[in-house]
């Protein structure tokens, strides 16, 4: 039994958390609800060891560890009295075990290998005392053991930090064959810095774990990153970090590792606890300038006093004065001298000379914002802080004043890209010219192109477009850029949420005459989810920024849209931040004559966020909350949904009685709404949710008969909504059916039921629900003698989750058919 004990507790925990946090889906729900069972069984079977013949007491979800741990021994004490009970006991931490997140072994599965490095510049130069260095700590037999190289690159920004970690990288690529990470911590300010939350998000799902499966709060991300990485040979690269606690949660701990950190801060925890090697980026040699500045000018100075090729000019030799006095004043900083060549390279008539007298003539007279420049600043290593700057002056007053315009606008806030819809909205202009004007910004080296149509700063050129629109265009117009992106936002996503979840209830002007086509594509609501989960990270900044400048009822209906991204896909650090931010907007709008139903419903979707990190006490004070707020404004909609919302936490805690009665107060709620006012046409849906709801929480109590009558009442109320039903809660219904009569030991009603699941599924091309029906209906097979029939759905059930790319399901399943097969 010995080797038992240490499982089962491991189960306990591992249940007891999925249940909170919705980890695993219907089976991880499944599994919490017969760890239920198992422990009501114990409980009374210690009670009759006892001779004490009353009911137990239920049992409830076991949340601490010292409470894990006394129910796997109660567990483990009623299996040494019963073998049945231990069988049973045996099989339910073998199906438990299937809900811890797994890794996806690098050589099973090729899609695994991530390749997220970005390419390196073709005119990349010198460097190679650094290069050298690097491949110098991986052949370091002194290294710490049992840990992997750790090299962070050290420099103030626009020294060329990530040009050198990025080449570095690719040079020594066929040392590590299990791939590249990636992530730009955009750490240049503690308020940009991506959360590690966010960044294991990434790397997670690009090492193989469906988004389903991806955990939602940090620990047990990071936990599963150790298992994803624990027998790879990776190098991971963490670009542009603030500070240690950015960096550490995203070590892997596999020695055969290499970790290429860049940071204009030294890192001490890193270096002092984790033999992190540091490596200062210095500037450029005055030849290498030079020659870094003639690659990307296309042209330069001629060699043995020859005439030079490129650019009106004078004689060669005073053209390579010309180059030199260029480099010399960009202070062999990579950034500017880039900016400044690529600058020369677009204007092929603009000279050397002139370059170099405006350069010259910025470093120590006014700048573009109307600033005295005294001299250089100079950092850490003798670094020219200033020359950044002054290549940025110089390019901006090269550029047509729409472009200069567009620049500034694009700067207001600090977004994550610039797309050619935000960049049309903050600069108020269409997006054809949008887009050309990005292009012109690219060209000169003031954005950078990280994808299609999508943008992004070097933060130095932000900061230096900011100041310029604080000074030309003033806090007004820069706070009314950021209203234009906000509202464009504001409609893209919800467009795309209607696209998603139709038919849910919501809040709002931006939903406003939404009509889905009637010539729809099947795949659209598939692909609006993406669309938004390729935006999510300049919706979080947009909710920031609308924040910020106090854009209240943005701010809560940005929130709002953003449910179905959070709801399907999870990523609960940005919606716990970003949810925050919709709350405390909701409630000042609501203090000003704003819409009063919003804070109830902000809450709520608040709650829910909670939840996904198994934070049970937070979601049950934002419900809570949310229903007071309803009941004070007189939302019986909003009340009805935060009352349900409750009845399904208590249900994740066992807590079925209460669950019962919220459900109830909440059909008393919605009973409430009269004709004509707001929530009306979504009563009968959401009344035939809750008697489903009711006859779930009915059943878990044990009350079989009452709880068959509910369900069957839910499946007659589904088929009478208009428009055909609700084909896929009905299959809902079925499956519920199912699973009662399969705890009741009914096998063959169960079946039955199952049959209607999956007739339902299989219509409506819903693939996970199909395969949870077929893979719950294998059961029934299993238990009633049927191999052939159990084989058969459990290739559908694979067939289904391989599709909808759930690795961890398939393995599970594809377990099961390897042990009918033998």
């Amino acid at each position: 039994m010995e080797p038992l004990t240490g499982m089962v507790v491991s189960a306990v925990g591992m249940v007891a958390s999925a249940a909170l946090s919705g980890a695993g889906g219907e089976t991880g729900r499944r599994a919490s609800e017969r760890l239920h069972t198992l422990l009501t069984r114990a409980r009374a079977g210690d009670r009759a060891a006892a001779g004490d013949h009353r009911d137990a007491p239920a049992p409830t979800l076991p949340t601490t560890g010292p409470e894990q741990t006394a129910a796997a021994l109660r567990l483990l004490e009623q299996a040494r009295r019963s073998p049945e009970f231990a069988r049973e006991i045996t099989e339910w931490v073998r199906e438990a075990g299937w809900l811890a997140p797994r890794a996806v072994p690098a050589v099973a599965h090729g899609a695994s290998r991530p390749r997220m490095l970005p390419p390196a510049t073709a005119a990349f130069t010198d460097r190679e005392d650094l290069r050298a260095a690097v491949r110098a700590l991986l052949d370091d037999p002194d290294r710490p053991a049992g840990a992997p190289a750790v090299a962070v690159l050290t420099g103030p920004g626009g020294i060329g930090k990530t040009a050198v970690a990025v080449r570095c990288a690719h040079d020594l690529r066929d040392r590590f064959p299990d791939g590249v990470l990636y992530v730009d911590l955009r750490g240049d300010s503690a308020a940009t810095a991506l959360a590690p939350s966010d960044a294991l998000a990434r790397f997670l799902e690009r090492l193989g774990v469906p988004p389903g499966a991806l955990p939602g709060d940090e620990a047990r991300q990071r936990d599963l990153y150790l298992d994803c990485t624990a027998d790879r040979r990776l190098i991971v690269v963490l670009d542009n970090a603030h500070d240690d606690a950015q960096v550490l949660p995203l070590l892997p701990a596999a020695p055969g590792c290499l970790v290429l950190v860049t940071s204009r801060h030294r890192p001490g925890r890193l270096i002092a606890g984790h033999g992190a090697r540091p490596l200062a980026v210095r500037p450029l040699s005055a030849a290498d300038s030079v020659r870094l500045l003639t690659r990307i000018a296309g042209r330069g100075a001629p060699a043995d006093g020859g005439e030079e090729g490129g650019g009106p000019s004078g004689g060669g030799a005073d053209v390579a004065a010309a180059v030199r006095a260029v480099a010399e004043a960009t202070g062999g900083v990579p950034l500017a001298l880039c900016t400044t060549g690529a600058g020369l390279a677009v204007r092929e008539h603009l000279a050397w000379e002139h370059v170099a007298r405006q350069l010259t003539g910025l470093t120590d007279g006014q700048d573009r914002r109307g600033g005295t420049v005294t001299g250089t600043g100079t950092g850490d290593g003798g670094v020219d802080t200033d020359a950044v700057r002054r290549a940025y002056d110089v390019s901006y007053g090269e550029l047509t004043p729409a472009c200069a315009a567009l620049y500034r606008a694009i700067a207001v806030w600090a977004w994550p890209t610039v797309t050619v819809p935000c960049a049309a909205q903050a600069a108020g202009v269409p997006e054809a010219e949008a887009r050309e004007l990005l292009e012109q910004l690219a060209r000169v080296h003031l954005l950078t192109e990280v994808g299609e149509e999508r943008y992004r700063f070097h933060d130095l050129a932000r900061a230096h477009a900011r100041d310029l629109a604080l000074a030309e265009d003033g806090p007004a117009r820069t706070a009314a850029a950021v209203r234009r992106v906000a509202v464009g936002q504001l409609r893209f996503v919800a467009g795309a949420d209607f696209r998603v979840m139709p038919k849910r209830w919501r809040l709002g002007p931006a939903y406003t005459g939404l009509v889905l086509p009637p010539d729809r594509e099947p795949g659209d609501a598939k692909k609006a989810l993406e669309e938004l989960r390729q935006e999510r990270e300049n919706l979080a900044a947009v909710v920031r920024a609308a924040a910020h400048h106090g854009f209240d009822e943005l701010v809560w209906q940005l929130c709002e849209a953003m449910w179905g991204l959070h709801l399907l896909l999870g990523f609960h650090a940005q919606w716990i931040d970003t949810h925050l931010l919709g709350a405390e907007a909701a409630r000042r709008a609501a203090a000003e004559f704003g819409d009063r139903r919003a804070v109830g419903r902000i809450l709520v979707q608040l709650a829910f966020a909670h939840m996904g990190v198994g934070d049970a006490e937070a979601a049950e004070a934002a419900l809570t909350e949310a229903a007071a707020a309803d009941e004070a404004c007189g939302h019986h909609r909003g009340q009805a949904s935060a009352v349900e919302a409750l009845g399904l936490l208590r249900l994740k805690q066992w807590r079925y009685a209460e669950a019962q009665r919220c459900f109830e107060e909440a059909r008393e709620v919605l009973a409430r709404i009269g004709d004509g006012e707001p929530g009306r046409a979504d009563v009968p849906r959401a009344t035939a949710l809750l008697e489903h709801h009711i006859g779930r929480a009915e059943a878990r109590q044990g009350l079989r008969e009452a709880a068959s009558a509910r369900l069957h009442s839910a499946l007659a109320l589904f088929r009478r909504l208009p428009a055909g039903g609700d084909p896929y809660n009905e299959g809902r219904v079925h499956m519920s059916l199912g699973e009662m009569h399969l705890d009741a030991g009914d096998a063959e009603a169960a079946r039955v039921c199952l049959d209607g699941a999956v007739g339902i599924m299989t219509a409506a091309g819903a693939d996970l629900q199909l395969a949870d029906a077929a893979e719950l209906r294998s059961r029934c097979h299993r238990l009633t003698g049927r191999p052939a029939e159990e084989a058969a759905d459990l290739r559908t059930a694979a067939d289904c989750y391989e599709r909808g790319g759930d690795g961890a399901a398939v393995d599970r399943v594809r377990t099961r058919l390897a042990e009918l097969a033998r």
